[in-house]
């Protein structure tokens, strides 16, 4: 059974950080691009950064430039995101998905066939 398990969401203060881990089951994510999107409540989930099957591709949201960093560990089949300077309009459920047509990444939720559950990140004071 193909499977992606989101983990690291918290509560952390404004100007914090958290690492979140995607790591997959059932399948290998080194032939997939990788996605994390997230969805608040009362809003349509939306792209946040993206990484291709080759790790030379990415594709950042403008809210997440210089801010979030995504990286991928095929040994691990896992893919990372860094979310530093967390702001609380960052509050959201974070989904990782997967899809393995683009050859570069891309943001759209439409384009992607396989998702987890999500993890929660919460930035209060």
């Amino acid at each position: 059974q193909l499977q992606l398990v989101e983990s690291g969401g918290d509560l952390v203060q404004p100007g914090g950080s958290l690492r979140l881990s995607c790591t997959a089951s059932g399948f290998t994510l080194d032939n997939y691009g990788i996605g994390w999107f997230r969805q608040a409540p009362g809003k349509e989930r939306e792209g946040v950064v993206c990484i291709n099957s080759r790790g030379r591709s990415t594709d950042y949201a403008d809210s997440a430039k210089g801010r979030f960093t995504i990286s991928r560990d095929d040994a691990k089949n896992t893919v990372y995101l860094q979310m530093d300077s967390l702001k609380p309009e960052d509050t959201a459920v974070y989904y990782c998905a997967a899809e393995s047509r683009s050859y570069y990444c891309n943001l759209q939720v439409k384009e992607y066939d396989y998702w987890g559950q999500g993890t929660q990140v919460t930035v209060s004071s």
